[in-house]
């Protein structure tokens, strides 16, 4: 009768230092403290699974104990490398914390160290998963780890050393596992295979130690596993893919085609196939993001032995994928891994996962309609740049008192308007350029008039002017002082008056900068340079004195100022403003005692509707 099949991660554990594969420094370190007679109490040895710590602990173990040691070569013949060859606890004593975690199970082995070894010269306890031992466990084996018997050595083995006590950690050589490189785990699969004679394709041993993820054990349990189906053929990556569950390549090729061509109604089809065969919707989005991910790497990396250790792509899918790359910027790449770990997560946490892949194939189909970032860094940079240089485009007209438009009959139309002025004058300021505009077609109206009809200014007028005149200080708060504490009495050509209720308003408008921003602002707006203002207390006058119309503006026989104003165009002015008024487009005169006119100077002046 044959003997019993041993799976290969078993028949070829390594059972000697030199067979230890990708640990080099930690080989290195327990090698030379074996040379040297340095032997520790205790040990701790941590990394991934399947990459040689229960191997080490056994190796460790038989060259301390060997008849012929301590050596770096036990022999494998005496019965303390036989002993633990086949896990027979003499000596050597193995125990899952797993299920020997309590403080029980520790006091169990406390009391046994006592005992002397039978065949060795140390009594070595291996505890594997060691950080699944309880608190009590921990806390009972202290004293002991720190000062073992003389002929007593402990290695503690565990996958997540941040779960075991830092006072363990502190009492033990910490050795760290790293994981197996893909190149060293297929020279190991080389080997084993010439030994077994398995008929299988390099690509295919590149494709086993790729899911091992650094894990030679996981290596040998896939290639155990495909190994029957090398009796009549060569194994190959289809073979290992249909093993694994994982999609063919040039399937996910051909999606991501009909992602370029937006062809949603293929790629449904090609999901539906591949749906219809037994893959997961979770294992085709993660092999759709594997693939992409490769695809980044071909397109930002140009050394080739690189991408080909990356990624195992052969030098025909490197050719595709390259492609294939040249379609997809790397801000769209990522944008659609994105998305993709974004579907992933949303099928893993419903019950209708069909619903989830069909949904993200859709959206992947028009991932052109998607925001891309690239876009919106390119928008921020441009209004960055209009903002520096002031350059900026009104693509929507404000209806303020700044922007004016006087009412136009058919005829007039044809003439220039109050825009085509200002634009042929860049030099002059926004309400210089207005003015001169409005008072133009003011002038042209009159001269066609044949009959005129003065009209009784009211203390409105006032206001009016006053308004147009705060609008033309640039500073917030000062107009702000004007408009809420300043009552407009007297506005002429040679004077303006202006009141306040309290001296010490008085006092502030006629010093500093709150005189110096009122200058400015007649001087803008009436085109006078050096202005006289005079600013009064309101109980020193008549507040309902009447304004001699005739003060209002300049009188028309002022030829040497082209801007004077007439008491007819006054009147259209008048009517102008009464024609916005009726187009709700007006400026509301300010109440110094209401809410509304506060925020309305937080606004600059203007009602935001």
């Amino acid at each position: 009768m044959d003997t019993k099949y041993i799976p290969l991660y078993r028949k070829y554990r390594p059972q000697t230092f030199h067979d230890l594969i990708g640990q080099e420094n930690i080989v290195h370190a327990l090698s030379n403290a074996i040379e040297l007679n340095r032997i520790a109490h205790a040990y701790l040895l941590c990394g991934p699974r399947g990459t040689g710590k229960t191997s080490s602990a056994r190796i460790l173990a038989k060259s301390l104990n060997c008849k012929e040691g301590p050596t770096l070569t036990p022999c494998g013949k005496c019965p303390a490398c036989l002993d633990i060859m086949n896990s027979v606890p003499v000596d050597v004593i193995e125990i899952d914390a797993a299920s020997n975690r309590s403080v029980e199970d520790t006091q169990a082995i406390l009391e046994k160290i006592q005992y002397v070894p039978v065949n060795g010269r140390y009594k070595i306890y291996v505890i594997d998963e060691v950080h699944m031992l309880s608190n009590h466990a921990f806390n009972a084996l202290l004293k002991t780890l720190e000062e073992p018997p003389e002929n007593v050595i402990f290695i503690l083995a565990t996958t997540e050393p941040h779960k075991v006590l830092d006072t363990i950690i502190s009492r033990c050589q910490r050795f760290d596992f790293r994981r197996i490189t893909t190149d060293d785990i297929v020279k190991r699969l080389e080997y084993i295979t010439q030994q077994e004679n398995i008929n299988i394709s390099k690509e295919a041993l590149f494709l086993i130690a790729k899911n091992s993820q650094g894990g030679m054990r996981d290596a040998l349990a896939l290639l155990d596993q495909i190994s029957v189906l090398g009796v009549n053929k060569q194994i190959d990556i289809n073979d290992i893919n249909e093993i694994l569950g994982k999609i063919s390549y040039d399937f996910i090729y051909e999606i991501t085609d009909c992602f370029i061509a937006s062809d949603c109604s293929k790629s449904i089809d090609l999901i539906n196939k591949i749906y219809s065969k037994g893959n997961e919707p979770v294992q085709i989005i993660s092999n759709i993001i594997q693939y992409f991910r490769d695809m980044m790497i071909a397109k930002n990396c140009s050394d080739k032995e690189l991408i080909y250790s990356l990624t195992m792509l052969n030098e025909i899918n490197f050719d595709k994928i390259k492609t294939q790359s040249e379609k997809f910027s790397v801000s769209e790449i990522i944008q659609i891994i994105d998305r993709l770990s974004y579907y992933a997560t949303q099928i893993k946490d419903t019950t209708n996962k069909y619903l989830w892949l069909e949904l993200c194939i859709i959206d992947l189909t028009n991932y052109k309609n998607l925001p891309s970032v690239e876009n919106l860094l390119k928008r921020i940079q441009n209004l960055e740049n209009k903002i520096e240089s002031g350059n900026f485009e009104i693509h929507k007209e404000e209806k303020t008192i700044s922007h004016i438009e006087l009412p136009r009959t058919e005829t007039q139309k044809t003439k220039r308007t109050s825009q085509e002025v200002i634009n042929q004058d860049n030099t002059k300021t926004t309400n210089e350029t207005e003015k001169e505009a409005i008072l133009s077609e003011i002038k042209e109206q009159i001269k066609k008039s044949e009959t005129q009809q003065e009209s009784s200014p009211t203390s409105s007028d006032i206001n009016k002017l006053w308004i147009s005149i705060l609008q033309s200080i640039d500073s917030p708060p000062n107009r702000a002082f004007y408009s809420n504490l300043a009552k407009p009495v007297e506005i002429t050509e040679n004077q303006i008056t202006i009141a306040f209720n309290k001296e010490m308003f008085v006092k502030q408008a006629k010093e500093g900068n709150k005189k110096n921003a009122l200058v400015d602002a007649v001087s803008k707006y009436m085109n006078i340079q050096n202005p006289n203002i005079n600013v009064i207390l309101s109980e020193n006058i008549d507040l309902s004195k009447k304004i001699n119309p005739s003060d209002l503006k300049p009188k028309i026989n002022n030829s040497n100022n082209e801007n004077t104003i007439t008491k007819h165009e006054e009147e259209e002015y008048q009517n102008y403003m009464e024609a916005k008024k009726e187009e709700k487009i007006q400026v509301q005169n300010i109440d110094s005692t209401s809410q509304a006119a506060m925020v309305k100077e937080l606004f600059d002046g203007k009602y935001i509707n």
